[in-house]
């Protein structure tokens, strides 16, 4: 380093700068980056014609009673292993148990796919994950499937509980729904005629109230790649937009092993929990955890492995480093072994270089909005104490757009910080007129005992 440099550097040490963009805490990490999170919902539409499907009671009741034949006594088996005879039953022989009628019905279903997404420039554009709006025709024809035959299954299920005498639980409904599923799409068969896409993108708006503002609005696709084994990036555009929260991209193509992440979205259960409030779904959840490795895709481009958790819903959800800048796109998870589930803590999301190549195919330039730029040296100001100063940039936010998440709460917090007398700038200048006033009165003290002594000498001559 010469000597120029070592100067510079010294400097900066002592006003307390760096060099490159300066770390931050989780919570402000969360502050500055959850307003530009946002939930992508995929809205599929068609006409289904379908066969009705009836249900052999006869066979049905004998198979019932044949399992109570197996219990005369009620000790041996208990109520969730019985039901689980019953589903079995049904889903290994469905032919035996339902039929096809020649009857069809005629219905508009619409199934809902949904996922998360971060707006990188102030007029709308948004990047999330292919696989979110680009579903392929076994998940539409299964989602479809279930939407059309849901009256059928709860009729099932009551008629189960009926002949039980006994009221199934959410987890043996579920269960049943699924071998319900499994059945009728071998039994019924199914056409979709005009099957529609719509997209639409869900964010935040501020509110000076306790509960949650929510914009919904269509968004149209830019570029798309293709649901993974491919590069699973989609690129949307919000319209008549300007100002919204952004995420900053990171300029650094190599993500290090053990550099902590932390990941925004919108997790399923999450929002299916039914103790939650349904206007908080646009909370943005946090996930911690760290780079565990960089691996290759079998397409031979490198994925970024994590601990951080994610799962369904979480997909297009933004990888932030501590610095809260984005390195990643989370994706996809890992399945546990002989299981559907999602194995915990093994995650994997498409690194920032792949999403660049997509942004600069379109000439699309990432940028920070104004709004994002002024809120986020606000919140600096407000974690480091500086509340009029803080006070001074969020104003300057409103001035600028009127729906910035979380807005009037920084305001508020700095109005109170300051009326407490917390502000450092405000403590410094204190400090500083109590020195001053000391020295003046020393300055004084000082002139006067050195006009008495002058005095005295003028006196003795």
């Amino acid at each position: 380093m010469n000597k120029k440099n070592c100067i510079l550097a010294a400097l900066m040490m002592v006003m307390g700068m760096k060099s490159g963009s300066q770390l931050i805490s989780a919570e402000q990490n969360y502050a500055a980056n959850s307003p530009a999170v946002a939930m992508v919902q995929t809205v599929f539409s068609a006409i289904v014609y379908v066969n009705k499907v009836e249900m052999n009671e006869r066979r049905f009741s004998l198979l019932v009673d044949s399992i109570k034949r197996l219990d005369t006594s009620g000790t041996m088996f208990s109520a969730e292993e019985k039901l689980d005879m019953v589903v079995k039953a049904l889903y290994n022989n469905p032919f035996r148990f339902f039929s096809a009628t020649t009857q069809y019905f005629r219905q508009r279903h619409r199934i809902l796919s949904s996922g998360t997404g971060f707006f990188i420039t102030g007029d709308g554009h948004l990047v999330t994950n292919a696989h979110i709006i680009d579903r392929d025709s076994a998940f539409i024809r299964r989602k479809f499937t279930l939407s059309t035959f849901q009256e059928v299954t709860d009729a099932n299920i009551r008629s189960l509980e009926s002949s039980w005498e006994m009221v199934l639980n959410d987890e043996q409904k579920n269960l049943l729904n699924n071998a319900y599923s499994a059945i009728y799409s071998q039994v019924s068969s199914m056409i979709l005629f005009d099957l529609k896409r719509e997209i639409y993108v869900l964010f935040r708006r501020d509110s000076d109230q306790d509960d949650m503002l929510t914009q919904r609005m269509p968004a149209k696709l830019v570029i798309k790649g293709n649901p993974m084994p491919g590069k699973d990036i989609a690129v949307l555009k919000v319209d008549s937009v300007d100002q919204l929260p952004t995420l900053p991209i990171s300029h650094e193509n190599i993500t290090r092993i053990g550099e902590q992440v932390s990941v925004y979205g919108y997790p399923e259960p999450v929002r299916s929990n039914a103790f939650l409030a349904r206007e908080a779904d646009l909370e943005p959840t946090l996930t911690m955890g760290i780079v565990s490795a960089v691996k290759r895709s079998i397409g031979g481009w490198p994925v970024i492995q994590m601990d951080a958790l994610i799962t369904h819903g979480s997909s297009g959800s933004p990888v932030c480093n501590n610095k809260g800048e984005v390195i990643g796109l989370a994706t996809f998870g890992s399945l546990e072994t002989n299981k559907e589930s999602l194995a915990s803590g093994f995650n994997f999301a498409i690194p920032v270089s792949i999403i660049n190549d997509f942004l600069d195919s379109v000439n699309i330039v990432p940028q920070m909005s104004r709004a994002s730029v002024v809120f986020n040296k606000g919140l600096d100001y407000f974690y480091k104490g500086y509340y009029i100063k803080a006070r001074s940039r969020f104003e300057t936010v409103s001035k600028l757009t009127d729906n910035y998440p979380q807005l009037s709460y920084y305001l508020e917090a700095s109005g109170k910080r300051l009326d407490a007398g917390e502000d450092r700038d405000a403590a410094l200048q204190k400090i500083i007129f109590r020195i001053m006033a000391i020295a003046i009165v020393l300055g004084g003290v000082f002139i006067y005992y050195r006009w008495q002594r002058n005095k005295r000498v003028d006196i003795l001559n």
